[in-house]
């Protein structure tokens, strides 16, 4: 392969196609289901798969046997399936999702999550790191070997519009599609982060995740609390008493032992191998207020603590009322909404009975107390490489970052790369992203690293292209 030419014809297709393409995506609020259960009537969602429909069907002429189709099954969001004929008959499968986080507050002015700003190597705006570009990439990445004339299995992309929402819809669709999707031996996914933009960065685990509704019922309606205070219990007491069972105050550490494993030492080593090369950057990277600090100096800790360690957050919270409003009330009820991250090897479907459980059993003082399990998917842990991919991986990270790959778990949560792995277990996984420092996904101020994308697109391209080489062996 001409590495200088594979870059020259990625980084002229971002620049002239796949950026103007990403800014009017931006500007579609496609947000997931679960953010609008009215997705269907707002047709946002629909509108972004025509967008990344049209300019895929642009392409498929310079891929000869391509087709693509908009799967639609009953009461479910749609799935772009794009299948490129290859050599041999092996398969690589390309994963990427094209739904949104919601708006979130704090944006800077100038900025907005529906509004595309293009600052230098920064597009800003919400989705297009998080993870419009997946399908551009790889779509760039299959034409850049075709424009070499470089051989490749046949390879199939799925785009799925579910993933913010935890990939409920994307199982239907992968068993609907079996047939005709094959055993893949090599799975490409475009949706996780990089520890800096200076080298590629392969995923080698995701956390899984568990949460909903935890909800404190104390009175029938509110009643004034000089009255009622030191009679009747504070919901809002109650509530912080229950997450002590799971969450120490103090320190932020998960207590039950039921919801830790045992790190691998690989794993250990990676994270010590990681620290040294990000440094202070692995907090540095977050926008703390002046004065504050990360929860240990321990860098290595701090790295396992986001890979390989329980950690809760509480995400939002109801029967509180504004400042403005807030009155001399003892209110009847608090809810809060947790999002509690598990090991990557932790059952997620058990340990979200065993949450639910922890927090109901003896409510303090006969409250009514109640969780509502809305999430209980279970994390994801990379096989081994392969020599060869390793290798791959390796020179291609020298050909267009100019330095070696780095390897580290994400704290985040991909459902499909869990599913993936059970279905397809001697497949290799090749998992990065483009989701750097203050990249920030899911929040205010959210970007695109472009050049980070042209790397990535490239290494994928070079991968596709190694594998095809190798004899497609997983």
């Amino acid at each position: 392969m001409d590495t200088a030419r594979l870059s020259h014809f990625v980084s002229g297709l971002w620049d002239d196609e796949i950026v103007p393409q990403l800014m009017d995506y931006i500007r579609i609020p496609n947000k997931s289901p679960m953010f609008d259960p009215k997705w269907v009537e707002h047709g946002y969602m629909d509108a972004a798969v025509k967008l990344m429909e049209t300019w895929a069907r642009t392409k498929l002429p310079s891929l000869p046997g391509a087709t693509l189709e908009v799967v639609r099954l009953e009461g479910r969001t749609p799935l772009i399936y794009i299948d490129v004929p290859g050599q041999g008959d092996d398969t690589v499968m390309l994963y990427g999702h094209l739904d949104k986080q919601p708006e979130m507050t704090g944006w800077a002015e100038g900025l907005g999550p529906w509004t595309p700003v293009l600052k230098g190597d920064k597009l800003y705006g919400r989705g297009g790191a998080d993870d419009g570009y997946a399908i551009f990439g790889s779509l760039a990445a299959l034409l850049a070997l075709r424009e070499q004339g470089i051989p490749h299995a046949r390879c199939v992309v799925l785009i799925e519009a579910c993933e913010e929402s935890g990939s409920y819809d994307l199982p239907y669709y992968v068993d609907h599609l079996a047939a005709r999707i094959g055993s893949p031996s090599l799975v490409v996914c475009l949706d996780s982060g990089c520890g800096n933009y200076d080298q590629l960065w392969l995923t080698t685990s995701l956390r899984g995740m568990t949460g909903g509704e935890l909800s404190v019922q104390v009175l029938e309606e509110g009643v004034h609390s000089g009255d009622a205070s030191g009679v009747v219990p504070s919901s809002f007491r109650i509530l912080r008493e229950l997450l002590t069972r799971l969450e120490d105050p103090q320190t932020g550490t998960v207590k039950p032992k039921e919801l830790y494993v045992e790190i691998p030492a690989q794993r250990i080593e990676q994270a010590k191998q990681a620290s040294h090369v990000l440094g202070k950057a692995i907090y540095e990277k977050f926008p703390f207020v002046e004065g504050m600090h990360p929860v240990t100096e321990d860098l290595t800790e701090l790295v396992l603590n986001r890979t390989w360690r329980p950690q809760l957050a509480v995400t939002g919270a109801d029967g509180l009322p504004p400042l403005e409003s807030a009155g001399n009330v003892l209110r009847p009820k608090t809810s809060v909404k947790l999002s509690l991250r598990l090991p990557p090897t932790l059952n997620g479907s058990q340990a979200g009975q065993f949450v639910k459980q922890l927090l109901e059993k003896d409510p303090p003082y006969g409250a009514r107390v109640s969780f509502k399990l809305e999430k209980d998917g279970g994390g994801w842990h990379a096989p081994q490489l392969s020599p060869w991919l390793e290798q791959t991986v390796a020179q291609a990270s020298q050909n267009h970052f100019g330095a070696p790959a780095a390897y580290m778990g994400e704290g985040g949560s991909i459902p499909f790369m869990g599913m993936l792995g059970e279905k397809f277990p001697q497949a290799q996984f090749l998992i990065t992203g483009v989701l750097g420092p203050h990249s920030n996904a899911h929040g205010p101020n959210e970007f695109l690293h472009i050049p980070t994308g042209k790397k990535v697109t490239m290494v994928v391209a070079e991968v596709v292209a190694g594998h095809y080489a190798q004899g497609g062996k997983a």
